[in-house]
């Protein structure tokens, strides 16, 4: 696909915007001595490449507090013997570096250069005045869907559906998702959506963005996603 075709432009925020929380998660794992073979990861956050009724799932889309969550997932840790406090985890991740500054240049440029623009995030509701205020949102994005207000989480389509109707209807096949989880990827490309899987070193994304850039300044150059 050319770049040239693209309308609208959607990001995850974890992952993009900032490091992923998830490698955070496994380093402290290692460091408590999580056995082998048992994945802090998805004791706290459950298997994030579905949407189950795993507690932080249930979090996620506003069905539960943060507070009830914890606990239920404090006791998925303890029948296994490990300590899954997840207020620990995020009290590390809170002394972690903010936004990254080259990806956030980048989607303000293309924000500025007239594309539509979405953040669609799977977060918590007690999460978001805290994350809202690490970028420029209103400088960012025409459209915010947060999962914990509308309901519904990444992979689920209906998400990636919402963020294109809120922008006026954009087709999914003028529209191009990052985010740093292949899953999210791959459920957007089954709608017809291009999309960028975002690394811990982001130089293919900051490389998309720039040909956006350059398209809307008249260059001719292409991307094949």
């Amino acid at each position: 696909m050319k770049v040239e075709n693209i309308d609208a432009v959607l990001y995850d925020f974890g992952g993009v915007f900032t490091l992923s929380p998830f490698e955070e998660v496994e380093n402290w794992g290692r460091q408590i001595g999580v056995p082998p073979g048992e994945k802090l990861l998805e004791i706290i956050f459950g298997p994030y490449h579905e949407d189950t009724d795993h507690p932080w799932h249930r979090v996620e889309r506003g069905e539960v507090s943060l507070l009830e969550a914890r606990e239920e997932i404090i006791q998925i840790g303890a029948e296994k013997g490990i300590d899954s406090d997840l207020f620990k985890i995020f009290a590390r991740m809170s002394n972690a570096d903010g936004a990254r500054q080259d990806v956030l240049e980048r989607a303000l440029a293309v924000a500025r250069c007239g594309y539509a623009t979405a953040l669609i995030t799977n977060n918590a509701e007690e999460f978001r005045e805290r994350w809202m205020a690490m970028i420029p949102t209103n400088d960012l994005f025409d459209v915010i869907i947060d999962s914990s207000e509308v309901g519904i989480r990444k992979p689920d389509p209906r998400i990636f559906q919402m963020a294109l109707e809120k922008l006026g209807g954009v087709s999914p096949e003028r529209s191009l998702f990052l985010d740093d989880l292949e899953t999210n990827v791959v459920a957007a490309r089954r709608l017809g959506i291009h999309g960028v899987v975002v690394e811990n070193d982001p130089a293919e994304t900051l490389d998309v963005l720039d040909r956006l850039i350059e398209i809307r300044h008249g260059s001719t150059a292409s991307f094949s996603g």
